[in-house]
């Protein structure tokens, strides 16, 4: 089972946990109806549209409704230190939330305690928690892009807002291979990553793996969400018992050919993306 959690930007939305359907533009999760447009709903829709594809079990959210007071972020991680064993997802992916470290260790404790440990994946705001608290090397997989990666690569932060300026100005995709080498030396890089940018990288601890850089689509990067329809495709296909390393690859790719299948513009929404994804796996990459 693939459980995915974080939150959403709607304050009306309570805590809700189920499995996730589509409802035209919308996700349906236990009688709320959520705009797919970017961030956790995002992830949750490219998720969503790769098990329909497979013909697998959709994937279960945990979500609640956060407009930064972080009432809906507690709710999250307190119902999954208590529930999580319980629920026993095969892949377990955090996203969107407002970062708490303490939370965050009792989390990563109740991870531990489940039988078989899931494959914990990471991106956004949950990256960063689990980073800040030293337990970022316990986690399979980080999806940053390059400026989150300067945030991994800095010993000494503990959130993106405060890098160290010269890493921060020397992020670029020039010095991605220094800034990856720097992240695992300083122990704040997961088993796996998959680094986003106009190339993408797939680096294991020992070495970079693949470098996906076609199509060159640039319109990809105005786009908000197209970073988390990634991390929701790895997520379904290692959920189905594919290889991290394949599934990585794949989605790289697979986000690519759908922004150039799509003629994509900076006003192209998530969904038209998303839409194509079938027809990506089917006919492009033949799976």
């Amino acid at each position: 089972m693939l459980l995915i959690a974080g939150i959403v930007p709607f304050a009306e939305v309570p805590l809700i946990m189920g499995s996730v359907e589509r409802n035209g533009q919308f996700l349906s999760l236990a009688g709320h109806n959520i705009p797919c447009g970017q961030g956790t709903a995002a992830l949750i829709s490219a998720a969503l549209a790769m098990t329909e594809y497979l013909q697998a079990d959709p994937p279960r959210a945990v979500l609640a409704g956060d407009t930064g007071r972080g009432g809906g972020s507690f709710k999250v991680y307190e119902y999954l230190i208590e529930k999580l064993a319980e629920l026993a997802p095969q892949v377990l992916v955090l996203h969107y939330w407002m970062p708490n470290l303490e939370l965050m260790q009792q989390l990563y404790e109740a991870v531990k305690a489940t039988n078989p440990a899931p494959v914990l994946i990471a991106d956004a705001a949950s990256m960063y928690a689990a980073k800040a608290v030293g337990l970022a090397a316990e986690f399979d997989v980080f999806t940053p892009d390059l400026s989150e990666l300067a945030f991994l690569a800095d010993a000494e932060a503990i959130h993106p807002a405060y890098i160290d300026k010269h890493l921060f100005q020397s992020a670029d995709s020039t010095n991605m291979p220094d800034l990856i080498d720097m992240a695992y030396r300083n122990g704040g890089a997961s088993k796996y990553l998959l680094v986003k940018g106009k190339k993408d990288y797939i680096v294991d601890r020992n070495r970079i793996i693949a470098v996906i850089d076609e199509p060159d689509v640039p319109e990809l990067e105005c786009i908000g969400g197209t970073g988390d329809t990634i991390t929701g495709m790895c997520a379904a296909l290692i959920s189905t018992g594919m290889d991290i390393k394949q599934a990585l690859i794949l989605s790289a790719r697979a986000n690519r050919l759908a922004g150039m299948i799509e003629s994509i513009s900076p006003a192209t929404r998530i969904g038209e993306i998303t839409n194509r994804f079938p027809e990506v796996f089917k006919h492009h990459l033949h799976i």
